[in-house]
């Protein structure tokens, strides 16, 4: 792989705004940013659009990938409900001269963090709290109750990586933590 390109991880449990700063920094064209689109094996949710979203595929495609080595991380996260990072798609965006932005879960993000430890900033985006996150994930609609108190148990066990990654930004205030996050990799992309 050509690695020439910065790696900014963007990992936190459901409902913690990761991807709403992980959007804002997309519009920031001096960043130079593009966004890693996960392979998943789950079905779209609401408006995702292949390609755009996620690379849907099948679990039994996402397993002949992962025996070809075609991702950079993969992740079983549910009974097989597989997420992962297809090579292809960093050396996609390396190409086009960007760094590569991910929305990952915890485990993923420290995963990418162990493979290119120089050229990547893996960053943790709390919630102020479990209660918070669970009033978010409800606001969101999305869910069925049995989905949110799955996602509330991950995110319980998730928050003990929090000490693993290289920043730990607290999402209290949106606006601040947006703008943290802003400084933190407009200052490792220099």
């Amino acid at each position: 792989m050509n690695t020439k390109g910065k790696l900014i991880v963007f990992s936190a449990p459901s409902g913690s705004g990761k991807t709403t700063i992980v959007r804002h920094l997309l519009q920031m064209p001096e960043l130079e940013l593009d966004f890693s689109i996960s392979a998943t094996s789950r079905g779209s949710r609401g408006i995702e659009i292949h390609g755009k979203d996620y690379y849907f595929i099948s679990a039994e495609e996402f397993q002949k990938h992962i025996k070809n080595d075609a991702f950079i991380e993969y992740e079983e996260v549910y009974t097989n409900n597989y997420y992962g990072t297809l090579k292809e798609e960093v050396e996609r965006i390396w190409k086009q001269g960007k760094h590569v932005i991910f929305d990952i879960d915890v485990v993923g993000g420290l995963n990418i963090k162990k493979k290119f430890p120089e050229q990547t900033l893996a960053i943790f985006v709390q919630p102020p709290s479990i209660e918070e996150m669970e009033k978010r994930l409800r606001g969101r609609k999305t869910d069925s109750e049995e989905k949110i108190q799955e996602r509330v148990a991950k995110a319980e066990k998730e928050l003990k990586y929090a000490k693993d990654f290289d920043v730990i930004l607290v999402n209290d205030n949106l606006e601040e933590a947006k703008e943290k996050a802003y400084k933190l990799v407009k200052n490792f992309i220099k």
